[in-house]
């Protein structure tokens, strides 16, 4: 039984689903699990909706998001973790240095925040790297928009569209996207994406007054003299590129292989997500030394749930409205009337992303929001999954500014007047944005993804 064969008050509860959902987090400031199940639960009590059919619906769509990605989303925030402590955040930023050279550091730091927002919430990693930073700009005679502008951008677009972060991850399971391709064709399009926020920090960073700061100097591994406790530069590497590597290498032997024999078997067993998460987990977790051998196996894995938590809620709640919109007439009304307006479907996704991360602030409440609110409209929308995900996510970084943690950390770390920041930062995660899905619409039109 569907939850609801009447197409008007179907189509005024989703409506109305969005607009409470929006106002409880934008007036009355609430936390968006709260701002989700309400609307939720009231959209059982529309008239014509079928209660059974609606209970199971929910518990069909949280069931079936979470037992997706559940054990992943833990395995990568423990793994964000591990590489936190064990100093392979500066190990990969030093390797950057290294290899683009001193003399452009922008865009080593640039190039470093695309590789470290695959892994490392980018706040984290931001905090990690900002006594490099610091130390880079006063040694070049840089501003800090000049310097930082570009690493602010790319660390926010890899950490936002990119697998196995954990909104890209769950909005993924909730469009039923194949990881492998979004992992692929995302870090494809945040490139470009990271490009344009390197290009907006050396055009438009480099002319605000921001000044680097002694303060930071000198409480890095490299600036203490301890670089020797640090993993080597291919250690720092696995636990992302091994992960990356096995999950794409499945997605590609179920493209290419249709037989099944040893070889495609150990493959698919290899990529899938929770054991090549564990993988990564175990290459991170490595390098522990001393007493952090004891708090690798109890203080990581307990930051590693807390900080899974919220993410669980938020994303089964979103798997619930997804099934349980599925199952109304409103879903065609909508994919029916999006399609007649002639704007390239492309934009739904991205314009939702826009839309909850100016309100809420947050990146990953914004792609998983997005990508529930698509997914039961996506089959009449033309869209494959991926291109969906990879659009709602570009659209979640646009645009950091006050209302968002991440502006706050790098705000305040990098010394820059607010204001100011609301130019370099905010326009880097704008152009960022811009240019990632700017890719994506060209590979859309070419029909690649």
């Amino acid at each position: 039984m569907p939850v609801s064969q009447d197409p008007i008050v179907s189509l005024l509860g989703f409506i109305g689903v969005i607009v409470l959902l929006l106002v409880l987090i934008t007036k009355f400031r609430w936390h968006v699990f709260l701002a989700l199940l309400v609307p939720i639960l009231l959209f059982g009590l529309l008239p014509g909706i079928d209660i059974p059919a609606f209970i199971a619906a929910f518990e069909k769509g949280f069931g079936n998001t979470l037992s997706n990605i559940g054990v992943v989303i833990i395995l990568g925030s423990i793994m964000a973790e591990a590489m936190k402590h064990t100093g392979a955040v500066e190990r990969i930023t030093l390797s950057m240095i290294n290899l683009i050279g001193r003399k452009r550091m922008p865009f080593a730091l640039t190039l470093t925040g695309f590789v470290l927002g695959i892994a490392i919430f980018a706040d984290v990693a931001y905090v990690i790297v900002n006594p490099l930073v610091h130390a880079a700009a006063l040694e070049l005679g840089v501003s800090m928009g000049a310097m930082a502008t570009g690493l602010v951008g790319a660390l926010q677009l890899t950490h936002a569209v990119v697998p196995p972060t954990p909104g890209p991850l769950a909005a993924a399971a909730v469009l039923d996207a194949d990881l492998g391709l979004v992992i692929l064709f995302g870090a494809i399009t945040c490139f470009f994406g990271a490009l344009a926020s390197w290009g907006w920090g050396q055009t438009v960073g480099r002319r605000i007054e921001s000044p680097p700061s002694r303060e930071f100097v000198g409480t890095s591994f490299h600036e203490t003299g301890r670089e020797a406790e640090l993993p080597s530069t291919l250690s720092a590497y696995l636990p992302i590129a091994i992960p990356i590597a096995l999950i794409a290498g499945q997605s590609a032997v179920r493209l290419l292989w249709r037989g099944d024999n040893f070889a495609t078997g150990a493959l698919k067993y290899l990529g899938w997500p929770v054991v090549a998460l564990s993988l990564g987990l175990w290459l991170a977790m490595r390098y522990a030394r001393g007493e952090q051998r004891k708090d690798a196996v109890t203080g990581w894995v307990k930051n590693g749930l807390t900080t899974s938590a919220m993410i669980f809620a938020v994303t089964g709640l979103g798997g619930s409205l997804s099934e349980i919109l599925k199952q109304t007439p409103a879903v065609d009304f909508v994919a029916e009337a999006v399609v007649g307006a002639g704007v390239p479907t492309l934009f739904l996704p991205f314009l939702l992303g826009v839309l909850v991360n100016m309100i809420t602030g947050s990146s990953t409440v914004g792609v998983i929001t997005a990508a529930s609110l698509t997914a039961p409209i996506l089959p009449g929308l033309g869209l494959s999954p991926e291109a969906a995900v990879i659009a709602a996510a570009s659209g979640s970084i646009i645009i950091k500014y006050v209302n968002s943690s991440y502006f706050w950390v790098v705000t305040s770390l990098s010394g820059m007047k607010a204001d100011r920041a609301v130019l370099a930062y905010g326009g880097a995660s704008l152009v960022g944005g811009l240019g990632s899905f700017a890719a994506l619409f060209v590979l859309w039109q070419f029909g690649v993804l």
